[in-house]
């Protein structure tokens, strides 16, 4: 199938796609007349990389889950690597989350105390 095809079976973008296959992430044949040509277990691959990226993986942390990304990454049993990628990305999350709760609590706190000097 052609990437446009591919696109449109995964949600994806070409754009993304072509980005995926710089990254080493998916490969693609190439028509005689230099066209992208993908198998049908491609789709599976962007697939898995998608519902990788949902969760809150960069395409760098993908690279870890190369060997599962043609079957059931969410069903398949964890590996340690795969562990320790969850686990820092989660740690990073929960940094940016504690980071912007910090900041909502200040403009909290500051529109608090200007609507009391508001108020008579």
């Amino acid at each position: 199938m052609r990437i446009g095809e591919l696109a449109r079976m995964t949600g994806c973008t070409p754009r993304a796609l072509r980005h995926y296959e710089e990254q080493g992430l998916i490969t693609a044949a190439r028509a005689a007349n230099g066209y992208r040509e993908y198998d049908d277990a491609a789709v599976t691959r962007v697939r898995n990389i998608r519902h990788l990226l949902d969760a809150g993986l960069t395409l760098e942390d993908v690279q870890v889950f190369l060997p599962c990304l043609d079957g059931d990454v969410a069903a398949a049993p964890p590996s340690p690597a795969g562990l320790r990628v969850g686990l820092e990305r989660l740690a990073v999350l929960d940094a940016r989350i504690a980071a912007q709760v910090a900041v909502r609590d200040r403009l909290a706190a500051a529109l608090h105390g200007a609507r009391t000097e508001a108020d008579p």
